[in-house]
């Protein structure tokens, strides 16, 4: 590969793309086993309660791809306390039948521990386990970070790796608190102030696994 591609926004026809690519990694993940534990169903409703997320991001925050629709990021933007997507509990449902409760749970605990102060949050950051994906994920973050600090706001984001928190760090991001799920991996939530507003330095992160 000899170069990044460029940065675009997603439209309406490409949520089908989005949606499978934010499924990818997450099938192959603890927290995906825990979700799902039947690994036949597991990414068939990854990918149904992805759409409609992804739905809802168009709508009310920002989705940008690279352009050949390798990565992805999808953004929410919360301005305000942000209601879920349209009829969620029943299309929640019908996406998840048997494995409803744990994505009950994990709605949850990341609401429980996210910023309430007006900021745009980074829901996903979807690069398939690939070769070049740090590359790519690096480009994809950059390229949607200058969109999203257009707004003057801070963005927030979970990581799941510590390679993704590594990731987030080296973009101007810092660490909070960390916070435990039940399947036992860690998230570890980042918080940074848009360009020109900078916090001080980054905090050390623990030495721990994250989750989603």
């Amino acid at each position: 590969m000899t170069g990044i591609l460029p940065t675009v926004r997603a439209h309406w026809r490409d949520i089908g793309d989005v949606a499978s690519l934010v499924a990818d990694p997450l099938h192959s993940s603890a927290i995906g086993a825990w979700l799902v534990p039947d690994e036949d169903q597991r990414r068939s409703v990854l990918t149904a309660v992805a759409r409609i997320w992804v739905e809802h991001a168009l709508l009310v925050g920002e989705v940008f791809l690279l352009r050949d629709h390798s990565a992805a990021a999808v953004w929410l933007r919360r301005y305000r306390p942000t209601p879920p997507p349209a009829s969620y509990r029943q299309r929640l449902a019908a996406a998840c039948g048997d494995y409803l409760d744990c994505f009950q749970c994990l709605d949850r605990l990341l609401k429980a521990h996210r910023p309430t102060d007006p900021h745009n949050h980074l829901t996903f950051l979807a690069v398939p386990p690939a070769a070049w994906s740090v590359a790519r994920a690096s480009a994809l973050l950059a390229g949607s970070l200058v969109q999203m600090d257009r707004s003057v706001l801070p963005a927030y984001a979970e990581a799941t790796t510590l390679a993704e928190a590594a990731l987030y760090t080296r973009h101007g991001y810092t660490a909070r608190n960390p916070f435990a799920l039940p399947d036992g991996t860690t998230v570890h939530p980042l918080w940074r102030r848009p360009a020109g507003h900078r916090a001080a330095p980054a905090v050390r992160l623990s030495k721990g696994r994250p989750g989603w």
